[in-house]
């Protein structure tokens, strides 16, 4: 894969990506991250692509403008927690302290958005454990393990032998929104698939699924767009 950087205000970074089961030109956006990949079929030569992107362009900023900008983390920024705006502001002593629509940061300013992300993880574990906890109990059928991810694909998976997979940035959502993720995953435990038994184990265990889920789709890519590194 390479790169082609689309010039102008502000620039584009398009990853290329060629493929041989590909049979046309086609440009893609992501929704988790708004990451942008051309794909090739290997025949078609690069400048052909460049072409296409370019009378894409003015389609592609429209696009990219309504997913928003990505927010670097740090002092002065301000960041969603449990679906409420709060502002990174310094701290005191040792640890990251939550106020009423504050984050309080304390330490190097170069490393806040390092400990607030671990702060971040730490109250994403707690939160999950929790709901996965009451959950299992209420499904009759335990997990073996819980791991947190900054996952872009997908927001939580369930493996054969009963690990649950979270993204943390789940904690930056409305508490509902992660409570339902970890019904879906939980209900994974007894059935590994999307069937109509699923879907009705997953609204015995949390109840009415369809407005967490939508806000998910509608709503879910904003969360990756607060950048910690």
């Amino acid at each position: 894969m390479g790169q082609i950087r689309l010039t102008g205000n502000p620039e584009i970074a398009v990853t290329v990506r060629r493929s041989a089961r590909a049979r046309r030109l086609s440009l893609r956006i992501s929704q988790l991250d708004g990451r942008v990949t051309l794909t090739l079929p290997r025949a078609v030569p690069e400048a052909e692509g460049r072409a296409f992107l370019r009378a894409k362009e003015a389609w592609l900023r429209r696009h990219l403008e309504t997913q928003g900008a990505p927010v670097p983390v740090g002092l002065g920024a301000r960041i969603p927690l449990e679906g409420t705006l709060h502002e990174i502001l310094p701290g005191a002593g040792r640890s990251v302290t939550r106020g009423e629509g504050v984050l309080h940061v304390p330490g190097d300013p170069d490393r806040a958005a390092a400990r607030l992300q671990g702060y971040l993880r730490t109250l994403a574990r707690d939160r999950l454990a929790a709901a996965s906890d009451f959950y299992s109990a209420k499904l009759g059928k335990p997990y073996t393990r819980l791991t947190l991810r900054d996952t872009r694909s997908r927001w939580g998976s369930c493996t054969s032998d009963g690990g649950l997979m979270y993204s943390w940035r789940l904690i930056l959502g409305h508490p509902e929104v992660l409570d339902y993720v970890a019904a879906h995953e939980v209900a994974h435990l007894r059935h590994m698939n999307h069937s109509d038994r699923f879907w009705a184990e997953v609204e015995r265990l949390y109840g009415d699924w369809r407005a967490p889920r939508k806000w998910l789709r509608d709503h879910g890519n904003e969360l990756h767009r607060y950048r910690f590194d």
